[in-house]
């Protein structure tokens, strides 16, 4: 029987089969031996060993489309990052630093900033982003300014209130048809997005919380919702920092989809983008196409990977 890893927890995977249920298998020694660890996401076939307690073996992993580091999960189409546009307000660095890391891994990426409601009287004094004060136009609202950040960027942006139900058939939209990891920080939402998307998320995992028993696991951990036919959300851990020290400075260009397509323009080969003269990024930045957060945060962390030690 063929199924896809939902939940895996101290050595126990919950694999859901489309039309029998979810159920508890271990994983043969022989992916152990081989170094073979299961991932939340991979596609599996198991043994059914009860059909009524609904446990099972897991006996082969097929083949991945693609695993990711952090999170550590495998087979999905796109990531799906979520942030606050106040309370917290958004930290465009962490959010930076996450699509860094997506761009390196391959995987499209959605940015969803959630809460517009608490911003809709915002005004210039209480915007935690200096550069809105200077580089906003005279007519765009602060929420059309955090948005155009990202859509110079060529990233889908959906602006989102879980409290007002405002463009959640656009979310709904964006994950139809695919399996996509939902990822952001503590506090901007996540757990009310998910709820306004697939409210039935709770009753969908009660097998697994009355075989696990409730409150013996605290830690969080990757979790995969079937949303309807082959549409999944994938939950992952929120997360407060993002280590991208396995970047080298050089490298970390090639992982900001608007400077690649403007290098054709630098004078020299390697243009880091920074002291270099004639150089297409900063004629872009300059002129508008590229933005100055996505640019400072840049030269931030070119400067901290150049610090790593590297042996």
């Amino acid at each position: 029987m063929q199924g896809k890893i939902i939940k895996g927890i101290a050595g126990f995977y919950y694999v859901h089969v489309v039309g029998k249920g979810i159920y508890e298998s271990k994983a043969k020694g022989a992916f152990r031996n081989e170094r073979i660890k299961p991932l939340v996401g991979d596609n599996v076939e198991i043994d059914i060993i009860d059909e009524n307690a609904k446990i099972g073996n897991i006996k082969k992993i097929l083949k991945r489309k693609n695993s990711l580091i952090r999170p550590a999960v495998a087979n999905i189409d796109q990531a799906m990052i979520v942030f606050a546009l106040k309370d917290p307000d958004p930290a465009l660095n962490l959010l930076d630093r996450f699509l860094v890391l997506m761009e390196m891994q391959g995987v499209k990426t959605v940015i969803c900033f959630n809460k517009s409601d608490l911003v809709t009287e915002l005004s210039l004094e209480e915007s935690s982003l200096k550069t809105y004060k200077t580089g906003a136009k005279a007519d765009q609202s602060y929420v059309e300014y955090i948005a155009s950040i990202y859509e110079k960027a060529g990233y889908e942006v959906i602006i989102t209130s879980t409290k007002e139900d405002e463009n959640i058939d656009l979310v709904k939209k964006a994950l139809k048809s695919k399996t996509t990891a939902f990822a952001g920080p503590s506090g901007v939402g996540k757990s009310s997005m998910l709820n306004a998307i697939m409210p039935e998320a709770d009753s969908e995992t009660g097998e697994i919380s009355k075989k696990l028993g409730r409150g013996k696991h605290t830690t969080r951990h990757s979790e995969i919702f079937n949303l309807e036919g082959d549409t999944y959300i994938m939950d992952t851990p929120g997360f407060s920092s993002l280590d991208l020290s396995m970047i080298k400075p050089e490298e970390l260009k090639n992982y900001y989809p608007e400077f690649v397509k403007e290098e054709d323009y630098c004078k020299f080969a390697g243009c880091l983008h920074l002291n270099e003269p004639v150089c297409g990024v900063k004629d872009a930045l300059e002129e508008g196409r590229i933005s100055l957060e996505r640019y400072e945060n840049y030269k931030l962390l070119y400067e901290e990977l150049k610090q790593v030690k590297r042996y």
